[in-house]
């Protein structure tokens, strides 16, 4: 039987399924088709175990049915939540997933894009904060997350404005006074900077006290500067970090100055990191809409290599989330 299953055709699976034959070529090589259609073929394909010949298809359409996701680190949460989700939703189309770590290494980001060029992938979605922007064009499958390059290159962020304006919000609702902001800050802007403008505007309106430390990455001596910014504003009650990890090390120097959330004072990150799925936040958080970002951005890569024109920037919404370390 399990012989019998691998002989499977194409037009065993548009039998089953009950579609055309050039549906389910379709439905292989990744082009768009209805739901309810793509539904029929997954299930017919699933159902009689049929294997695309990968090697023959790709000569066929000059394609390699692989993306590459290029993340500044696999080490983050974050990151590797977005990877994960944007593994299943290219599963989906019939295509496999390149991770490239990057660590702070452009040149490795650079390799990758000149695979893409020589067609080794056929697309690339990239979390990049380095100078690769003269490799970045417009005429290449490149969706960037957050970051916004000089091309007309699509790109999906979150809504990091409204991000920053609720973690405000949330804080002086409940009775924090004397609010701070603490971030780094990278030379090639991005979406991320939005978080500090949206807290700062609610924060001024209501008339809140304000401290700000925004560190120029690469951060030297982190915990140096967060601790000397504390003790020299010790009327600090409410605080956002530019991001969970942030957050995280802000609450460990909090402890060594005695103080614990939410007793002694308030704190929201971003980003709504759990060490599991079926666990608690790890503390109070804008949390960003991962399973959704990694959709769109494989939706619009797609399009891109399908010959389609998906929209130049989608902004995608956040919301709070009670982690503990508010009241």
């Amino acid at each position: 039987m399990k012989d019998l299953k691998k002989s499977m055709t194409m037009k065993d699976v548009a039998h089953l399924a009950g579609v055309g034959l050039g549906t389910v070529s379709r439905v292989v090589n990744g082009y768009n088709v209805k739901e309810s259609t793509l539904k029929k073929v997954q299930d017919a394909i699933e159902e009689l175990n049929y294997q695309p010949d990968e090697y023959a298809r790709g000569l066929k359409t000059n394609r390699s049915n692989t993306i590459a996701i290029i993340l500044p680190t696999i080490w983050h949460p974050f990151f590797s939540e977005f990877a994960y989700h944007v593994e299943k939703n290219l599963s989906k189309k019939n295509y496999k997933l390149f991770i490239c770590n990057v660590e702070s290494d452009a040149s490795t980001e650079i390799e990758y894009i000149e695979m893409l060029k020589n067609n080794k992938v056929d697309g690339i979605i990239g979390i990049t904060y380095s100078d690769i922007d003269n490799y970045i064009s417009s005429n290449l499958p490149f969706v960037s997350i957050d970051r916004h390059f000089s091309e007309k290159v699509p790109y999906v962020t979150s809504d990091n404005f409204a991000g920053g304006q609720l973690a405000a919000q949330e804080l002086i609702k409940r009775g924090c006074k004397n609010l701070a902001y603490i971030g780094g800050e990278n030379i090639y802007r991005n979406e991320t900077d939005f978080r500090k403008d949206g807290f700062f505007q609610v924060a001024e309106e209501r008339g809140c006290s304000l401290s700000k430390l925004i560190l120029p990455e690469p951060i030297d001596d982190l915990e140096v500067k967060i601790k000397n910014f504390l003790i020299e504003n010790p009327s600090i009650d409410g605080i956002f970090a530019v991001n969970d990890f942030m957050a995280l090390r802000i609450m460990k120097i909090m402890g060594e100055l005695s103080k614990v959330a939410p007793k002694d004072y308030q704190i929201i990150g971003f980003d709504g990191l759990k060490t599991a799925v079926d666990q608690d936040y790890l503390l109070s958080s804008i949390k960003q809409p991962t399973d959704l970002l990694a959709k769109e951005a494989v939706k619009s890569l797609l399009d891109l290599i399908n010959g389609l024109e998906p929209k130049s920037r989608q902004v995608l919404p956040v919301e709070f989330v009670e982690g503990g370390t508010t009241r």
